[in-house]
């Protein structure tokens, strides 16, 4: 039996976003930086430092592997707050129990987006799973404003994660790119070139065989 494929768990803001987007992500293995991108990757980078801080019963970890085994799922946490509870569960490094609560660094102002509410939601099922705990909430931190938006993570919005998981190990599996559908979402998308939103479907199949074709043949040229 073939071991199964863990998918990166951020790749579910991707899908959350746009499904097409996930699938030339995964798949095509695309990628172009955008002012965007390039601004939230730096404000990463100066946070994603491996760490553990303890202060009195509150101990923070920063940059902690998560994964589950039911959504096939692999990631990091940007930060989780262990603060002690009676009722919590016990983690590595720390010798009492405590409550977990994930928090994912965003940049830019504070504003409310369905896609990061579905990344620290898996975050949280991921260290639900692996500690046999309860994470009733969790929060999202925007780096540029400094504060905090607190999340619920209700049954609505699990079930949205389960699903949107589903659907992006079926995108893997079926090596499949689903159709462009332009929205203003596309205006700010960094893959907007590649994607190509606004040309009609036939046109661009065309343009993406002549891609592949391309692309095959500067393979072939380099062996």
């Amino acid at each position: 039996m073939d071991e199964p494929e863990y998918l990166p768990l951020s790749w579910l803001s991707q899908i959350s976003y746009c499904p097409r987007r996930a699938g030339l992500l995964l798949n095509e293995r695309v990628w172009e930086e955008s002012s965007d991108t390039a601004k939230g990757r730096a404000e990463h980078e100066r946070v994603h430092t491996q760490r553990i801080e303890k202060r009195g019963d509150c101990v923070k970890l920063y940059e902690f592997t998560v994964y589950s085994d039911s959504l096939e799922l692999l990631g990091k946490c940007d930060c989780i707050e262990a603060n002690k509870s009676e009722n919590g569960c016990h983690i590595p490094t720390v010798d009492f129990p405590v409550q977990l609560y994930p928090i994912e660094y965003k940049h830019g102002v504070v504003r409310d987006e369905e896609e990061y509410k579905i990344q620290l939601c898996a975050q949280a099922m991921c260290l639900e799973e692996m500690f046999d705990t309860e994470i009733p909430e969790g929060a999202l931190f925007f780096i540029s404003s400094h504060r905090r938006l607190e999340i619920v993570l209700d049954e609505s919005l699990r079930q949205q994660t389960r699903e949107l998981a589903n659907e992006l190990h079926e995108i893997r599996t079926k090596l499949l790119l689903p159709d462009a559908v332009y929205s203003a979402k596309c205006r700010k998308c960094s893959l907007k070139e590649l994607c190509m939103p606004k040309v009609k479907r036939t046109a661009r199949k065309y343009c993406e065989a002549l891609r592949n074709e391309a692309s095959g043949e500067i393979e072939e040229e380099t062996l």
